[in-house]
């Protein structure tokens, strides 16, 4: 699907940046100074396993996201540039790099906060306004996870699957994003699963369908249930 490009004078609201850990404070949209940074987690790299081994979530964090991070800062600058310059053309050219990292920090941002160690709520099942929303659209928690897995195995190429709310209906659904689109628009994106391969290949190789079975074992469903409400 595709999504609205990015804007370097976009504005949303962010929590405060620090400098990346092993463990600090809930993740967040992170910037400081005006510039993206890598936000913390809430728990340590090896507090997900057996779901996702500590050596994929320090990856995962400190290099993928992290390149994400470096790449949106670098492109804004660029972009601004361009823009004091006058130079339409290099705006133009600038715009997908700064889709697909602004994306990718954006997504991997909520997906910290999507897991919780199973000592801290991992996995409990949702409640309240959401619990009943999944009963009524799916027909339950098992039959959702199932669309939501079948939704993970379709994706060609790399991707993710979100549960989105429908911010005029107040409808939820399961959409598909290519890349590091992220949601925007007309979605408020509830809960989303990263279908990269460097979220699962060192420990599940090609037996990604284990990765989207797992994963359920450490869903954050509190934090879901706040954005939905």
């Amino acid at each position: 699907m595709a999504a609205t490009l990015f804007s370097s004078t976009a504005r949303v609201a962010l929590r405060s940046g620090a400098s990346a850990t092993s463990k600090a404070g809930a993740a967040g949209l992170t910037f400081a100074r005006g510039k993206a940074t890598l936000p913390d987690l809430s728990y340590d790299y090896g507090a997900l396993e057996p779901s996702i081994s500590g050596k994929i979530m320090e990856l995962h964090h400190k290099n993928h996201h992290n390149t994400y991070v470096t790449n949106y800062n670098n492109a804004v600058v660029q972009l601004e540039e361009a823009q004091h310059q006058g130079n339409i053309a290099a705006q133009i050219a600038l715009k997908p790099a700064i889709n697909f990292n602004g994306g990718g920090h954006l997504n991997h941002s909520l997906f910290w906060e999507n897991l919780a160690p199973k000592n801290a709520g991992g996995g409990e099942p949702p409640s309240g306004a959401l619990s009943k929303a999944i009963d009524t659209t799916y027909g339950g928690l098992g039959e959702f996870q199932s669309k939501m897995n079948a939704a993970l195995a379709g994706i060609q190429g790399s991707g993710w699957a979100w549960l989105v709310k429908d911010k005029q209906t107040g409808q939820i659904s399961i959409r598909t994003y290519a890349n590091q689109d992220p949601v925007v628009g007309q979605f408020e994106p509830l809960l989303g699963i990263d279908a990269w391969e460097h979220a699962y290949y060192l420990q599940y190789q090609n037996r990604k369908a284990e990765y989207f079975s797992a994963i359920w074992d450490i869903i954050n469903w509190k934090a879901v249930e706040k954005r939905f409400s």
